[in-house]
């Protein structure tokens, strides 16, 4: 493809992503197909020919677009938000053009440099302690996604629990780890890959109004698992948690962690973003005790997917437990020390231009653009809340700091969980068969609970509202 046919056929390819967004509000948010639907439209092998990006583009209309859940769509309320926007795409464009490798500074200066440039920005913007800037022991890096972060977290704090041991001999003794009963399943994971297993993942109790971790409990478990002859190794905290978006006591935790010289990892995957906006910074004091902190601007800051931002308060301990340095990458820069090799950083080597969509999206909103959107977002998790609340056939489960709001039809008399579970189940299932939205459940308490998550830039109060109304109709022919 000559430059002039991609500038030809790329203006095509703008158009078909302009004209999709345009069109979303239109398309049922969830596709009418069964498994192996998409896989029988397509040929067993690829064409012995090329074909032109018209035959490509129809395709995506007749094949690909039909089978697609829409996270782009008004009224997608599942999860967490999954945000991507103009500039971002435009950015990544830009990235997928440049085709750099940022695995060492050598390899392409400006991808690492404006990588570090733009984590101090963000870091700023979150107003977090000094100790994450580029310009002390810290830094920050982006990673893939809040999993990666973790991963990264667990091998850095084993790799300071078993001062370099772990490094060099594997594990030599019992390493634990720590969690509420609501942290990521990402916690898990990166226990078994990085050979703990299970059974070293602890699951701390949580206060029932709150959802919240009990440091109490943490204290208690530490303080077991220490007699018996264990390393504590890593607590992860959650400033917004998948189930609920709890926010964890990270002063009270914070300090605990310092006391038995623990590795606090503090996971703010969605709800770090919220602060940008001074209103809601108090859900992350205590961060100051953070050895890492990770938040996803690819969930709730209009960034596409993938794009985790982690920070280290001492990046030289991230370095020491991941370094490898083969001959053929070695190079002056790297030897001089002046410079932030971010291979360093992460589980792979090769790394692309990340920073680019996200540079993207903070020139574009600018700081007061991007407040905008969150407090939209939380304005309109309030005001559903309330619409909620109002109704005394539903109740409201948990805090809703952020845009998640969790709710469920209240339970008949006599209590009867099980039937109380499957009439929210059945509510769920109608609400998103019809295709104009689409929530997802979780458990709080052992009970089933559906879950509004606002996040996208198309979702106006119209359609928070007819989503209500919705969910009220059906309500009604349930219960009746």
């Amino acid at each position: 493809m000559t430059p002039e046919e991609f500038r030809r056929h790329g203006h095509a390819v703008v158009d078909w992503v302009a004209d999709y967004w345009a069109t979303l509000e239109q398309r049922p948010v969830t596709p009418a197909v069964a498994p192996g639907d998409l896989t029988a439209r397509l040929p067993a092998t690829p064409p012995e020919q090329g074909e032109p990006v018209e035959a490509v583009l129809a395709d995506l209309d007749r094949i690909v677009a039909p089978g697609l859940t829409h996270w782009q769509h008004p009224g997608f309320f599942g999860y967490f938000p999954a945000n991507t926007s103009g500039p971002s795409v435009l950015g990544d464009l830009v990235s997928a053009g440049l085709g750099v490798q940022g695995m060492l500074w050598a390899t392409s200066p400006a991808c690492t440099e404006l990588e570090t440039v733009v984590l101090d920005w963000l870091a700023d913007l979150l107003a977090l302690p000094a100790h994450f800037r580029s310009t002390g022991r810290g830094g920050g890096v982006i990673q893939d996604s809040a999993s990666s972060a973790t991963l990264v977290a667990t091998l850095a704090a084993l790799h300071r629990a078993s001062k370099g041991g772990w490094r060099s001999s594997g594990l030599d003794q019992q390493y634990t780890v720590y969690t509420s009963v609501h942290g990521h399943s990402s916690i898990q994971k990166a226990a078994r890959i990085a050979g703990l297993g299970d059974s070293a993942v602890r699951t701390v109790e949580v206060e029932p109004a709150t959802q919240a971790m009990r440091p109490d409990a943490l204290r208690a478990r530490l303080a077991a698992d220490h007699a018996a002859g264990a390393v504590p190794a890593l607590v992860v905290a959650t400033i917004g948690t998948t189930s609920t978006t709890a926010v964890d006591p990270l002063p009270e935790i914070g300090e605990i962690c310092r006391e038995y010289g623990v590795w606090l990892h503090v996971d703010a995957a969605y709800a770090g973003a919220a602060a940008i906006c001074p209103e809601l910074r108090g859900t992350h004091d205590g961060v100051e005790y953070a050895d890492s902190y990770c938040f996803d601007p690819h969930k709730w800051l209009l960034t596409g997917f993938d794009c985790d931002a982690f920070w280290v308060a001492d990046r030289s301990e991230l370095i020491q437990a991941l370094t490898v340095l083969p001959e053929y990458l070695r190079n002056a820069a790297t030897e001089s020390g002046a410079v932030i090799d971010y291979r360093d950083w992460q589980v792979p080597l090769g790394r692309r231009f990340r920073a680019l969509k996200l540079w993207f999206v903070l020139r574009w909103y600018g700081v007061e653009g991007l407040r905008a959107h969150i407090r939209a977002g939380v304005a309109l998790a309030a005001e559903f809340a309330g619409w909620v609340r109002a109704d005394e056939r539903f109740e409201v489960v948990a805090p809703h700091p952020f845009s998640l709001v969790c709710f469920r039809l209240r339970g008949g008399e006599p209590a009867d969980v099980r039937r109380d579970d499957e009439r929210n189940e059945e509510l769920l299932r109608r609400l998103n068969a019809s295709g104009e939205q689409y929530l997802t459940h979780t458990r709080v308490d052992g009970r089933y609970v559906l879950r509004l998550a606002i996040g996208s830039p198309r979702t106006e109060r119209r359609h928070v509202e007819a989503t209500w109304r919705r969910i009220q109709q059906l309500a009604g022919e349930l219960l009746d």
